[in-house]
């Protein structure tokens, strides 16, 4: 319905396609300056509080460590400069200031009347525009976007009927976003309440209820129609479904049902850390030298699956990483945490409630994040399909 409704306005409005210009000729690069004792961590920006994938930005957890900056005002787009791939995006709906790896693009008056501003952002966040930035982009280990070659991007300029509607079409798949992010937001916090004990509950070292083995598996792809799929960090980062490549290795740690992978070492970029992975069949896995794998003593005493929740990024673990990547967590420092000795029972009502839970959280082929996927993917196509314009000659 949406579709068809922009269609009809585009053949009304626009029949013969619509006018291009470079990014230059319709705004440029902000030149005000701030000073940053006027700024708070709210409305600082810098590169690394814009949140990568497109989703805006958080509070800043450090200061400017300059005294001027960049002012932003409301209707600018922000852009992450380095390592664009990132996509690091922020449509300004306050005032502020922003580092010097922060673009910040602002329409010229003179096109106020012409472009909506919520249409460029939905320009420069798409897919095509970052696609444009890294191939300009200069700088192997920590590319930067070139600035001039930003400018060059080619905008389309739409009547504003069909700008506005465009606009509200994908902002209906925000708020979708934004509601499955609250329901999943729910859903990690009734976890934790399960998983916080009072403090009288007898408690374990977890040396004393599980074994561990540390992985030694050999990243090395020699037959790929084999039947063994190599844990990972990343692999256990994403539940086992985005790199589930099959592997032969001259060096093999296999994996036994029930037993539980847990990342050791975090992965090159982005946080894996004590991220666990329920290991549901014999032969089928083998654990690679950044995954260790528990397995509990006595089924009578602790049920695997329970020790699984309990490990799963547990605060503990947590507690060693010191911010950056390739943070590495000892022996000891995993077979140290503490293990509440609860019931069979009583650990068996959480399973159960937990892996409900699971389901809706975790499982990219159900529950919220294949709702999620799903959304994104929908969200992708409507805007790339909606910003297809044909060129006025």
């Amino acid at each position: 319905l949406h579709m068809s409704h922009i269609d009809d306005l585009i053949q009304r409005l626009c029949p013969n396609g619509v006018e291009f210009k470079p990014l230059s000729e319709i705004g440029g690069y902000e030149a005000t300056r701030v000073r940053a004792e006027t700024l708070d961590n709210n409305s600082f920006v810098g590169v690394d509080n814009l949140v990568s994938g497109k989703r805006g930005k958080t509070s800043a957890q450090y200061r400017p460590n300059t005294d001027v900056l960049t002012e932003y005002r409301p209707g600018d787009v922000l852009i992450g400069n380095i390592r664009p791939y990132l996509k690091k995006v922020w449509l300004a709906d306050s005032s502020g200031g922003s580092s010097g790896d922060v673009l910040v693009v602002r329409l010229d008056p003179k096109f106020a009347s012409r472009i909506d501003p919520a249409f460029l952002y939905v320009l420069l966040s798409s897919d095509h525009f970052f696609f444009h930035m890294n191939q300009t982009a200069k700088g192997a280990k920590m590319p930067r976007g070139d600035k001039h070659a930003v400018l060059r991007y080619r905008i389309p300029v739409p009547p504003l009927e069909v700008q506005r509607e465009i606009v509200r079409v994908l902002d209906l798949f925000h708020e979708l976003e934004a509601e499955l992010e609250a329901r999943r937001r729910q859903y990690v916090h009734c976890r934790n309440s399960l998983l916080t004990f009072a403090a009288d509950v007898l408690r374990e070292p977890l040396g004393q209820v599980a074994d561990f083995t540390n992985g030694r598996a050999h990243e090395r792809l020699v037959d790929p129609d084999g039947e063994v799929a190599l844990m990972t960090s990343r692999f256990i980062s994403t539940q086992g479904q985005s790199s589930r490549r099959l592997w032969r290795t001259d060096v093999l740690t296999p994996a036994f049902r029930d037993q539980i992978a847990l990342v050791m070492s975090d992965l090159p970029s982005g946080r894996a850390l004590a991220r666990a992975f329920y290991v549901d069949a014999d032969d089928r896995y083998a654990a690679n030298q950044r995954v260790c794998l528990l397995q509990t003593k006595d089924r009578d005493k602790v049920l695997p699956r329970f020790l699984y929740y309990l490990v799963d990024r547990n605060p503990q673990l947590l507690s060693y990483d010191n911010g950056a990547d390739q943070t590495h967590l000892k022996k000891d420092h995993i077979l140290g945490i503490d293990i509440p000795i609860l019931s069979l029972a009583e650990q068996q009502n959480v399973v159960e409630i937990l892996d409900s839970f699971d389901t809706l959280v975790n499982d990219l082929s159900s529950g919220l994040p294949a709702e999620l996927a799903a959304r994104r993917k929908q969200f992708e196509h409507y805007r790339n399909k909606l910003l297809t314009f044909k060129e006025a000659v």
